[in-house]
């Protein structure tokens, strides 16, 4: 690859306020091996507070930054008109940043950039999208989609530009100066508590009411869910060791590092997570919590087949939306109903959105009483209308029993 010096242009320029700038030429070179140049323009400083020879380094500086070079020497990288927007992103960008996501964060990811993105911009020249017309492109999207759609294309594009930046294909990111616009309202549904005990009294499968007891109680995320293996099960609380996407495990993958937190199960739900334990017929701490049939042993089920298959008929029955019965929403009723029964930091360690722990406190930490009265106050006043609860939970926990609520009983 070629090399070139250049030492640049110092100036200064203003009428009160004197400042020194500094021009240059940013080298880049198209996928054909054609170079291509553009002249780059830098405010440098105030001339009161630095002399000229003190201007000119710094701008030295910026150069070798710039362009990748030392001593004023660089090697031309890379763009030009035939590097377009899709070509870049999925040349470049994606291969790059895919292998940081997660399986369902990398699926929906490459599904909203090809979709909202690439479909508006693909064969535009890179150096081309300017400021305006990601702007352009954002308000758009705003005036159509739901603020959740722009402001992950809001990101993205950011992103996209900056690694670009980044990689020399462009000067300058011109996503820098661009703003979230208005979008319009959304809908956020969640489920009421008569909702969640008409369906609980419904469902009569331990393994079923175990499953959506620990999504309706504990705000567990889907992925988490059915991704949950016995280790995971400490009595009181769930440690998440890893989660689960289109029937396949992923060990040690969470969304977030505060997704390590332990999730606390309310004294209400830790017997029906007791009964199905006697009835699952694998119990080993690596064994899945709900687990499904698959070609070589058993694996993790897929959310939605779950769902559709062994809930939403109970639902239908019951007149209860389907858009209500989703994991999302179950998580969202939560956070929604504790602010009745604790306070915002309460909610936000159930929910796991509190400050970033580390996997060695997770598994020496305890569940504060203030968070544990918070859950259990929440799932009391739900379960509080409940009369009796299915008679194969209460067969399959023996003949100790356990008082629930209102003088509700079942075997422990």
């Amino acid at each position: 690859m070629a090399m070139v010096y250049q030492k640049g242009t110092v100036y200064e320029k203003g009428t009160r306020v004197k400042k020194w700038y500094g021009k240059f030429r940013v080298y880049m070179r198209d996928r054909e091996g054609k170079e291509v140049t553009s002249t780059k323009r830098v405010v440098l400083g105030l001339k009161s507070k630095l002399r000229k020879h003190e201007a000119e380094e710094k701008l030295q500086r910026i150069i070798q930054r710039e362009n990748g070079g030392k001593n004023g020497t660089v090697q031309l990288p890379k763009s030009d008109d035939s590097v377009t927007f899709e070509w870049f992103v999925t040349e470049r960008y994606l291969p790059m940043r895919s292998g940081q996501w997660r399986p369902a964060t990398k699926d929906k990811t490459e599904y909203e950039i090809k979709k909202y993105l690439i479909s508006s911009l693909k064969d535009t020249p890179l150096r081309k999208v300017g400021t305006f017309e990601i702007q352009m492109l954002l308000n758009d999207l705003a005036r159509e989609f739901s603020e959740s759609i722009v402001k992950h294309a809001y990101v993205n594009v950011r992103s996209i530009m900056r690694i670009a930046q980044k990689l020399k294909f462009i000067a300058e990111n011109p996503g820098e100066d661009t703003k979230m616009p208005g979008t319009k309202a959304v809908s956020r549904p969640t489920m009421t508590p008569e909702q969640i005990v008409k369906l609980i009294d419904a469902i009569s499968d331990p393994h079923d009411l175990c499953l959506m007891s620990i999504g309706l109680f504990c705000a567990t995320r889907t992925s988490e869910t059915f991704g949950l293996q016995w280790k995971s099960y400490c009595g009181d609380k769930l440690i998440i060791q890893g989660t689960a996407y289109e029937g396949k495990l992923f060990p040690g993958k969470v969304k977030t590092n505060a997704s390590w937190n332990a999730v606390p199960i309310p004294e209400d739900i830790q017997p029906l997570i007791e009964a199905w334990k006697q009835l699952c017929p694998d119990t080993s701490p690596e064994a899945l919590m709900f687990p499904t049939s698959g070609p070589h042993g058993n694996v993790p089920r897929h959310a939605k087949n779950f769902l559709k298959w062994r809930i939403h008929p109970i639902a239908d029955k019951l007149g209860i939306p389907r858009k209500l019965v989703t994991f999302q929403v179950m998580r969202r009723t939560v956070g929604t109903d504790l602010q009745k029964h604790g306070t915002m930091k309460d909610a936000q360690q159930i929910l796991r959105h509190a400050n970033i722990q580390t996997t060695g406190n997770v598994y020496m930490q305890q569940i504060p009483t203030s968070v544990m009265e918070a859950i259990n106050s929440r799932t009391r006043a739900i379960l509080a209308s409940r009369k009796q609860i299915p008679g194969e939970i209460s067969n399959a926990m023996g003949s100790n029993g356990l008082q629930l609520e209102n003088g509700v009983s079942v075997n422990a």
